[in-house]
C-alpha cells in the first residue's frame, strides 16, 4: 500500500504542474504501467513475439548475399572442351596468373580443335582474349547455382552484384522515411504489418526476376523494410517493459532472435541448395504479420499523442487481464486527465535541435559515431568469403559473435558506461583490423577479423541505446529515424568497399580500419548518460553535456533532476 501512494503522489504531482512547466509524459505513462508488472505475462508473451520478427530482419537484411555469391573458381567456357572432364578443361583454357592463380576472366586466342588433339595447354605467350562464350563455374565452395552464376555477374559485369546491394539500401533509406510517416499517422502496428509485407512481395518477386534491372527492383522493394521490419515491434516491447528490463530484453532479443537466426542462415541456405528455394522459404514467413493486429498491442504512447485516449486504455485492460493485475482506479482517472490534456501540446520538429549549439554539435557526433559502426559492421559481414576459407563456416563464426557480444552488455553496459565501452570496443576493432593486414590470408586473418567484428557488435549496439539517452524527449524517435536514414545512405559504399579487394586484397580491411578509428575518436565527444534519467527538454539535453562531455564541467557539480541517484526522499 506504501509503494502504491507513492506511485500515486508522483502522479499527482506531475499533474498539478501541467500548466505551468512541461509535463513528463514518459513517467506518467510509466507509473501506470509499473501497475501492471514490469516484465508479466503478456510482455514474456511479447518477448516472444519479437522471434519470428527477428528472424525477418535476417532474412531482409542478408540472405541477398547468399542468393549473389560467386564461386570462387570460375573460367572462361570453351564449347570445344565441353566432353573434357571440368579439371581439364580448366587447366587447358585458363591462362595462369602472376600470382599463381588461374585467371577467371581471360582465356588463350587459340585454335581449340588443335589443343583438343594434343590435351596440351597453349604456349604460354599465346595472346589472351576475353571470355566470348560464357564461363563455368566450380560449385566447391559454393555448392548451388545463384544469381550471379546464372547470369553470370563476373568479370566486367561483377559490379552488378554491389550495385544491386547499394541500391538496395537505397530502398532502406526511402522505406525509413515512408514507414516513419505510416508509423507517426497510422500507428506502429500498421506501419509493421506493411514494412513485412512489403519486404514478402520483394522476396518472391525476386524468384521471377530474369535481368538486373528487375531484379534491382525487387531488392529495392525489400530493403525497404530493412530495421522497420524488426525495430518497430523492438520499440513497442520496449514501451511496456519496466526500466530495470529494457537493457536485458533489449539485448537479449537481438542476441537470441536476430544472432540466433543469423548464425543458422548459412546452413539454411547450403542445405537447400537452390538460390530460388532459398527465396521462397525466406520470403512466405514475412506474410504471418497479417496476424499482427490481432496479437500485438498498439503503442499507448502513440494513441495517447494522437488523441485515442479510449483506445489506449482499452490496451492497458487487456494488459490487466492477461497480467493478473489491476490499476488502481483513481490512478487510471488522473491518467486519463492528463493524458486529454497531453494531446494539447505541440509536435517538435527535429530541425529544433540544430538551434542549441551543444546539441547541434551532439547530435553531429552521434551521427557520425552511428553511421561507421554501422558501415564497418555491415562490411565485416561482406569480407565472409574473403579470406579462402570455407564461406559459410566463415560466415557462421563471423556472425556467431552477435549472441556473446549482446550478452555480455547486458552484464558490463551499465557498470562500464556508454562512452568508454563504445570507445574501447571501437578501438580493439580498429587494432583488430590492422593486425589482420599483417598476418597471412587464413585462418589467422579470419580469426582477426572475428574478433574485430566481436568488438563491433558491442559498439553499435551501445550507440543504438545511447542516442536515445541524449535526445530530449520530443525529439528521441525522431532523432533515431534520423540516425539510422544517414547510416543507409553511409551503408550503400559498404558493397563497393569490399569490392575494392579487386584493387589490393588488403584495401577493405585498411578502409574498414580507418573508419571505424576516427568513429572511437569522435565517440569521445559524447557525453556519457550511465546513470541518468532520460532528458525530458532541450534544457535538460544541455546540461547533461555540459556536466558529462570529458570537456564540460567535472561530474558531481550542479547535480540536477535527472541524477538517478537523487536525494530525494531520502
Amino acid at each position: 500500500m506504501e509503494s502504491e501512494k507513492i506511485k500515486l503522489e508522483n502522479l499527482n504531482d506531475v499533474t498539478e504542474k501541467f500548466n505551468d512547466e512541461p509535463v513528463n509524459e514518459d513517467l506518467i505513462l510509466d507509473t501506470v504501467l509499473s501497475y501492471l508488472g514490469d516484465l508479466g505475462l503478456y510482455q514474456k508473451l511479447l518477448f516472444i513475439g519479437m522471434l519470428p520478427f527477428g528472424c525477418c530482419l535476417t532474412f531482409i537484411y542478408l540472405v541477398q548475399i547468399f542468393i549473389t555469391v560467386t564461386p570462387q573458381n570460375h573460367w572462361c567456357r570453351i564449347p570445344e572442351l565441353a566432353n573434357l572432364s571440368m579439371e581439364l578443361r580448366r587447366n587447358l583454357s585458363a591462362p595462369i596468373t602472376a600470382s599463381g592463380e588461374f585467371d577467371r576472366c581471360m582465356t588463350f586466342d587459340a585454335n581449340w580443335t588443335q589443343v583438343l588433339q594434343t590435351l596440351q595447354p597453349p604456349p604460354p605467350d599465346s595472346p589472351l582474349v576475353p571470355c566470348r562464350h560464357g564461363w563455368e563455374f566450380e560449385l566447391s565452395d559454393i555448392p548451388y547455382h545463384t544469381v550471379s552464376t546464372e547470369r553470370e555477374w563476373v568479370c566486367d559485369r561483377a559490379s552488378y552484384v554491389p550495385l544491386a546491394q547499394s541500391l538496395y539500401f537505397v530502398g532502406a533509406v526511402v522505406g525509413g522515411l515512408l514507414f516513419g510517416w505510416m508509423a507517426d499517422r497510422f500507428g506502429r502496428v500498421p506501419a509493421l504489418v506493411g514494412t513485412n509485407l512489403v519486404a514478402g512481395i520483394g522476396g518472391v518477386a525476386t524468384v521471377f526476376t530474369t535481368g538486373l534491372v528487375d531484379f534491382i527492383i525487387c531488392r529495392f522493394l525489400v530493403g525497404m523494410a530493412f530495421d522497420n521490419c524488426f525495430m518497430i515491434m523492438y520499440i513497442l516491447v520496449l514501451e511496456y517493459v519496466g526500466p530495470q528490463y529494457r537493457t536485458m530484453v533489449a539485448s537479449l532479443s537481438l542476441a537470441l532472435f536476430y544472432g540466433g537466426s543469423v548464425t543458422l542462415l548459412p546452413w539454411i541456405a547450403y542445405f537447400i541448395a537452390d538460390w530460388k528455394m532459398l527465396a521462397w522459404v525466406t520470403s512466405l514467413p514475412m506474410f504471418l504479420v497479417l496476424l499482427a493486429p490481432w496479437l500485438i498491442p498498439e503503442s499507448t504512447r502513440w494513441l495517447i499523442g494522437r488523441g485515442k485516449v479510449n483506445q489506449a486504455i482499452k490496451v492497458l485492460r487487456r494488459f490487466e487481464k492477461i497480467n493478473k493485475a489491476k490499476i488502481p482506479d483513481d490512478v487510471m482517472e488522473e491518467f486519463i486527465i492528463t493524458s486529454n490534456k497531453q494531446n494539447l501540446k505541440e509536435r517538435q520538429s527535429f530541425l529544433n535541435v540544430f538551434k542549441s549549439g551543444p546539441l547541434r554539435f551532439v547530435t553531429i557526433g552521434l551521427l557520425i559515431s552511428f553511421t561507421g559502426c554501422n558501415m564497418v559492421f555491415d562490411g565485416l559481414i561482406r569480407l565472409s568469403g574473403s579470406f579462402g576459407l570455407d564461406f559459410f563456416i566463415t560466415f557462421t563464426l563471423n556472425s556467431g559473435t552477435e549472441i556473446p557480444a549482446l550478452i555480455l552488455l547486458v552484464f558490463i553496459l551499465d557498470r562500464w558506461g556508454r562512452r568508454n565501452l563504445t570507445c574501447a570496443s571501437l578501438t580493439m576493432s580498429g587494432v583488430f583490423l590492422i593486425t589482420a593486414m599483417l598476418v597471412p590470408k587464413g585462418i589467422p586473418q579470419a580469426t582477426l577479423v572475428i574478433f574485430a567484428r566481436f568488438c563491433i557488435n558491442m559498439s553499435i549496439t551501445t550507440v543504438t541505446q545511447w542516442n536515445t539517452e541524449i535526445f530530449p524527449t520530443p525529439f528521441r524517435a525522431s532523432g533515431s529515424s534520423i540516425l539510422h536514414l544517414f547510416a543507409f545512405f553511409a551503408t550503400m559504399l559498404t558493397p563497393f568497399i569490399v569490392y575494392s579487394e579487386r584493387v589490393w586484397s588488403l584495401l577493405p580491411l585498411l578502409i574498414l580500419a580507418a573508419i571505424v578509428l576516427v568513429t572511437a575518436s569522435v565517440s569521445l565527444t559524447l557525453p556519457e548518460t550511465k546513470g541518468l534519467q532520460l532528458p525530458q527538454t532541450v534544457a535538460d539535453g544541455e546540461k547533461i553535456i555540459r556536466e558529462q562531455s570529458l570537456c564540460g564541467k567535472p561530474e558531481g557539480k550542479d547535480e540536477g533532476p535527472y541524477q538517478r541517484e537523487s536525494t530525494k526522499g531520502h
